[in-house]
């Protein structure tokens, strides 16, 4: 075997491998959501995060990967139906794994509504948004920083390495239109009162959140797609790791502080923040920076979660607003800050500072705008929203059939 073939052979083990511990995310999404929700909407959640990679799966290929990284214009990429073209031997790997790759960060994007919109959303109105994030929405504006559109074309080009905004913030904001929209679940708000409705299992939010954990060293150093710079490929995991640290003592922390009290649950939440956060510029700051800005979002996560809660009432079950939307932008914009090249802190000026904010704003505005005309479309046509009677005695039984206990 020539060295070409075997750089290629080790680096596409690594991609597919890497997508894989991406895949697994999944489960540590489903088990994140479960397990701060009530045990009678169970087999939904559940239901959903199946069929959130499922129909992902068939949307992504159908038309999704070539509007993502087709040859288009700067704001669009192209219809390659089931799609063939060759989209990954430009990187040094073969085009059916950069595409499996990319297709586990778009299920990826579509999970994250998922928990923001629980216990009273309706399985069927479910798949239809959830198809429609990973056939257009996701692609639209991953091709704006992935697929070589505007954003990546500026004089100084934006900079998401592994999708703080193009993954996590489009999720954030789509779940943040969709919560606005939907409507908080009964009970939650009441007489002027912001009433606190348990998850019923923080065991499973927990195994969820080491879960999430243990796939990101897929989904930040795999954003590599290959081992040609081993140094780099470390550095990241190193950089993942103490984000994730730093969030998670940051927020315990802040809650001890604030609370009275440590909070689990929400220092789950800060490993999330964390994650979330340095997934745009992991590769490129130092582990110092790293720990900083994992810091910060956990610290941000808390007083983000009770911002949306109490001052705008929106119900978020899981806090997917404040983790993927809020800390995916701080993480974007702190690019701009700490990059070791660019970076405001490290003498780069401000040119990439603008540029991380210009990319943020734009996501924002397409992500959170087409979310409520899909979310509104969906109330005004099939539906979003359980009836009062399903909600109340849980949408394992009505929806399904099947209680996840017996």
């Amino acid at each position: 075997m020539d060295i070409t073939a075997l750089t290629t052979g080790l680096n596409t083990f690594w991609v597919l491998i890497a997508g894989a511990l991406v895949f697994f995310m999944q489960a540590g999404f489903a088990l994140v959501e479960a397990g701060l929700t009530r045990s009678k909407n169970t087999t939904n959640i559940l239901f959903k995060n199946l069929m959130d990679f499922s129909i992902g799966t068939l949307g992504f290929w159908l038309i999704g990967y070539g509007i993502m990284f087709g040859e288009g214009s700067g704001f669009f990429g192209s219809f390659e139906f089931f799609s063939t073209t060759d989209h990954g031997s430009a990187l040094g790997i073969p085009n059916e794994a950069f595409f499996f790759f990319q297709l586990v960060f778009a299920a990826t994007a579509a999970t994250i509504v998922s928990g923001a919109m629980a216990e009273r959303t309706k399985f069927v109105s479910y798949l239809v948004y959830s198809a429609i994030i990973t056939l257009i929405i996701y692609p639209i504006s991953g091709h704006w920083i992935w697929g070589g559109g505007w954003l990546s074309q500026l004089e100084t080009p934006f900079v998401d390495f592994a999708g703080s905004t193009v993954v996590h913030s489009v999720g954030g904001w789509l779940a943040l239109a969709g919560a606005l929209v939907l409507g908080p679940r009964i009970g939650k708000y009441k007489n002027g009162k912001i009433n606190a409705i348990p998850g019923h299992s923080i065991t499973l939010a927990a195994l969820g959140v080491f879960i999430l954990w243990l796939g990101w060293f897929g989904f930040n150093p795999g954003s590599t797609l290959g081992l040609g710079d081993a140094g780099l490929v470390a550095r990241i995991f190193v950089t993942t790791n103490a984000a994730a640290a730093a969030g998670a003592v940051a927020t315990l922390a802040t809650t001890w502080i604030r609370y009275g009290k440590p909070g689990l649950s929400m220092s789950l939440n800060g490993v999330l923040a964390g994650l979330v956060a340095i997934t745009a510029g992991t590769h490129a700051v130092t582990p110092g920076a790293a720990v900083i800005i994992g810091a910060i979002a956990g610290v941000l996560v808390v007083f983000s979660v009770e911002f949306f809660d109490k001052v705008l009432k929106i119900d978020d079950p899981v806090g997917a607003i404040s983790v993927h939307g809020v800390c995916g932008a701080f993480g974007t914009l702190a690019v701009g800050l700490f990059a070791t090249e660019g970076g405001l802190f490290t003498g780069g000026g401000i040119a990439l500072l603008g540029t991380q904010t210009i990319g943020v704003a734009s996501v924002f505005a397409w992500a959170f705008g087409i979310g409520l005309i899909l979310f509104f479309a969906i109330k005004y046509t099939i539906g979003l929203r359980v009836s009062a009677k399903e909600e109340e005695n849980g949408l394992d039984y009505y929806e399904h059939g099947e209680k996840a206990y017996n």
